[in-house]
């Protein structure tokens, strides 16, 4: 499958998901995770810790707390409770999201001779021959998005880096707030296990 028909898959996926189609969608993410998380060690409480970044403005304090209202799920999902207190919390857990915005350009991919811009050549001119070439306008050219979150855990007591995991996937569109739940229940599947090499990772959306 090439990556154009990937892209358009998962842009037309996650977007009947998002539009509130009945039943459990697909939706895949690329995950890398990295720690030492203990054997035998339970999931047990946790709370929010904001970096001095995320909370110098009182926008920024409000674009993490939709981040917070994001990850809870997730972190319930993978067996954790919300702390009464963050003094009493077993692990603190600090979260991020970035989305960049890039245009591919032909020779991104050393086969995009074979499927992607064709050489055209506009009859107007210098007669009987072709005056000019361009490339035809193809919608893998199309500005992509990457939509990534991020995620770490720290031991409250120790301060300790126990879990960290990335999640990301790509579109043609910013994907908005609607995409932060899914990629953390993403990058949160497979806890405590570590995979330091990107790979996919699916999980169902619920309508």
């Amino acid at each position: 499958m090439n990556r154009r028909l990937i892209l358009t898959t998962l842009a037309a996926t996650t977007a009947a998901a998002l539009a509130g189609c009945a039943g459990p969608t697909a939706f895949s993410a690329d995950v890398s995770s990295y720690g030492a998380w203990a054997a035998g060690r339970k999931p047990g409480t946790y709370a929010f810790d904001r970096l001095p970044s995320q909370q110098q403005s009182e926008e920024a304090a409000k674009r993490q707390a939709t981040l917070e209202d994001a990850a809870k799920a997730a972190l319930e999902r993978a067996g954790f409770k919300p702390a009464p207190d963050a003094k009493t919390a077993d692990v603190l857990v600090t979260l991020g999201a970035r989305v960049t915005a890039y245009d591919p350009v032909p020779w991104d991919d050393p086969l995009w001779w074979r499927w992607r811009g064709r050489l055209i050549a506009p009859r107007y001119g210098y007669a009987p021959g072709w005056s000019g070439f361009g490339w035809r306008h193809d919608p893998f050219f199309d500005r992509r998005y990457d939509r990534a979150v991020a995620l770490l855990m720290r031991d409250r007591a120790t301060g300790e880096a126990l879990f960290e995991t990335h999640a990301s996937n790509e579109g043609f569109t910013a994907g908005g707030d609607s995409l932060l739940t899914p990629l953390f229940d993403a990058a949160l599947a497979e806890f405590p296990q570590v995979n330091p090499k990107s790979h996919r990772v699916t999980v169902q959306l619920l309508r």
